[in-house]
């Protein structure tokens, strides 16, 4: 195929939800062999868009051509038949089932004999479909729940490069992938533009964008904003065709005093698990604790811990009134929060509406002579949902409508509706736009003033060295050094650290 020839078209898209304009009069093309970036903020149609093409919903008007001939597609198989694949931003395969179900859903007669499915042989092309994506140390016989997160994803890879697609979308997959990850993925799109087919692109990474795609479309309220060759793409000016403003560089902390007080709010001593080893610190009364290393390091683990999640074998985590953490209803009641890396499956309840989500951890607080009134709870997540500028169509409507960023918004309102004082973030920008990163950052510091102590797990060593009073590096699930907030503290002294 040319790389001259214009693989997807589309012209003036329409699709809205409710009274919600998801997009509007959206167009753009993708030619052979191009990787397409799709980018712009948190709700600006990129998921939706990306979404009708792959036909998970149908568009309300508008036309999508492929190779030149008139495409509707009604369903993901519909898709698949035309050689679209997408790949999801949180979790894309089905809990439950094997590796090798999920790579084969709906393609199971390729492998049905008189007996029926014959499930050997299904495990032996799935074992070959990881091996084109570099993930054969996966066992396609496992079911998906025993795998971690990154290698569910790589599973989902191999199910949408197991036929070779024209058109594989990529929705925000990296924020989901280690290093390693990464490096699988960019391999899978070098494959894609080598066999001459395309990629779409989305990422909130904009370094990663530039590194990647050959051209970029930037979205914004859902329509098309522009569209840059590789040469004209510079992350500051990309930022401000995202939101329509200039962005300053400056949105991490300027200070480097020490300003939290010597108060110690949670005290883990001699925590050990099977990721932890050995993990003794202090948490102060308005201060932010930077955790960081590999991403294996422990430092999930740990996040996890110390809100009572993960069983320890050994160890303590207490309050400064002698409480101590052995569970999250102990957490919950002693106002900590616990902002987990996996949002979609640990911190939201997707099929829950907004409202409820908010409000969870505050239900023993709002009831009232044994009734929690709908109006309390209503007036709750109205107050949270309105003062971190949630978008959404309605307060009832489920969490599952809203982007990623307005997600994380919605699990940040439930703690704070529920009065934290002790805040763990693990991974608390993945997968949001600048926009809502700086939000959260403002917003950080304004607890911080208030006497929140915050404990941010981050793989982002800026984001530990822009935002943290001290940062706990992690090695081999251990505590490798404390650094102090320093003006000459660098991204090169904490790797010395982490590995």
């Amino acid at each position: 195929m040319s790389v001259d020839t214009v693989l997807l078209k589309a012209e003036n898209i329409y699709k809205t939800f409710g009274a919600t304009k998801a997009v509007t009069d959206f167009s753009m093309e993708i030619r052979a062999g191009e990787v397409r970036g799709l980018i712009g903020e948190n709700g600006s149609g990129k998921s939706t868009f990306s979404s009708v093409v792959a036909g998970v919903y149908n568009k309300d008007s508008g036309t999508l051509y492929v190779n030149g001939e008139e495409y509707i597609p009604h369903s993901t198989v519909e898709a698949s038949a035309h050689g679209i694949a997408l790949v999801v931003q949180e979790a894309g395969v089905i809990a439950g089932i094997s590796g090798a179900c999920n790579i084969f859903l709906n393609k199971e007669k390729r492998f049905e004999d008189k007996f029926g499915i014959n499930y050997r042989k299904m495990n032996q092309a799935a074992s070959e479909a990881l091996k084109n994506v570099y993930a054969e140390h996966i066992d396609p016989s496992v079911q998906t729940t025993m795998l971690n997160l990154e290698d569910r994803k790589l599973v989902e890879i191999a199910k949408a490069m197991c036929d070779n697609p024209r058109l594989l979308i990529i929705d925000e997959t990296s924020n989901a992938l280690t290093t390693r990850g990464r490096e699988i993925l960019y391999k899978v799109i070098e494959d894609v533009k080598g066999y001459g087919g395309s990629v779409m692109f989305i990422t909130h990474d904009l370094d990663e964008l530039i590194q990647v795609c050959d051209s970029v479309t930037v979205m914004r309220d859902g329509r098309f904003v522009a569209t840059l060759p590789k040469e004209k793409m510079v992350v500051k000016d990309l930022r401000e065709l995202m939101v329509g403003r200039e962005i300053s560089d400056n949105y991490y902390r300027s200070d480097f005093e020490k300003d939290y007080e010597d108060e110690v709010v949670l005290k883990a001593e001699g925590l050990v698990a099977p990721e932890i080893k050995d993990v003794t610190f202090a948490l102060h009364k308005g201060e932010i604790l930077g955790i960081g290393g590999l991403s294996d390091c422990g430092m999930h683990d740990l996040g996890k811990a110390l809100f009572g999640i993960e069983k320890l074998d050994s160890g303590t985590v207490s309050l400064a009134d002698g409480t101590q953490i052995t569970n999250p209803k102990v957490a919950v009641e002693k106002r900590m929060g616990y902002m987990s890396k996996n949002r979609d499956t640990e911190a939201i309840i997707l099929q829950f509406p907004i409202d409820d989500n908010i409000c969870l951890p505050s239900l023993a607080r709002l009831v009232n002579k044994g009734i929690i009134k709908s109006k309390d709870e209503r007036e709750l997540a109205k107050t949270w949902a309105g003062k971190l500028s949630i978008k959404l169509r309605s307060i009832h409507s489920y969490c599952a409508t809203l982007s990623g960023g307005n997600k994380q918004k919605v699990v940040l309102a439930k703690w704070l509706g529920n009065e934290s004082k002790i805040i763990i973030m693990d991974c608390p920008t993945r997968g949001i736009d600048i926009g809502v990163k700086e939000a959260i950052y403002n917003l950080m510091q304004e607890l911080k003033k208030k006497g929140v102590s915050i404990i941010m797990i981050s793989e982002e060593l800026a984001e530990l060295i822009g935002m943290s009073d001290r940062i706990m590096v992690m090695k081999d699930y251990s505590v490798s050094k404390i650094l102090d907030r320093s003006p000459q503290l660098d991204e090169k002294t904490i790797i010395e650290y982490m590995i």
